[in-house]
């Protein structure tokens, strides 16, 4: 089993890296999706990211429940989880305890069979964010990456689309 954690920034080309990445494992790739589409902007964003894709993925859209969901469905081929950040926004948006749900995600996955690609953004790489929500987000993004970031056995950060090997 592996645990690989692409991170970058936004249009950074992550998210293709992962799907590259995801299939390179033997069987059939499952797509996590922690999006959800509330508005018509974020349906066009699922719908490019679907069509880029191709139909031969299974798809489980998790916005909160993502431990759940990589345990039913451990076993088969690897799962991309797209994307960590997103995942927190809704945790946090949801009142959730982000810091023990991250903690129990990292503790769950040595006892996966399946490999597990991450998408993640790094989000601190640019000013200080000036209300206390932003620097909330930014800092528990950090954690989390962290957090993941010592559980994988691979990490990459993806620059203008060229991935940089970190671990």
């Amino acid at each position: 089993m592996a645990v690989i954690l692409i991170t970058g920034g936004a249009r950074s080309g992550k998210s293709k890296r992962a799907e590259t990445r995801t299939r390179a494992f033997p069987g059939q790739p499952v797509y996590v999706a922690t999006a959800e589409a509330l508005d018509a902007e974020m349906d066009a964003r699922i719908a490019k990211h679907r069509a880029r894709r191709g139909t031969d993925w299974i798809e489980r859209e998790v916005p909160l429940d993502l431990v759940s969901a990589l345990v039913a469905t451990d076993g088969g081929g690897a799962r991309l989880v797209d994307c960590l950040t997103l995942w927190l926004s809704n945790l946090m948006h949801a009142e959730r305890d982000w810091d023990r749900e991250v903690t129990e995600l990292a503790a769950a996955l040595p006892h996966l069979a399946s490999p597990v690609v991450f998408v993640t953004n790094e989000v601190g790489l640019g000013i200080v964010p000036d209300n206390a929500l932003a620097r909330s987000f930014r800092d528990a993004a950090g954690i989390m990456n962290q957090t993941i970031a010592a559980t994988a056995d691979e990490v990459e950060f993806v620059v203008a689309g060229l991935p940089m090997k970190l671990k």
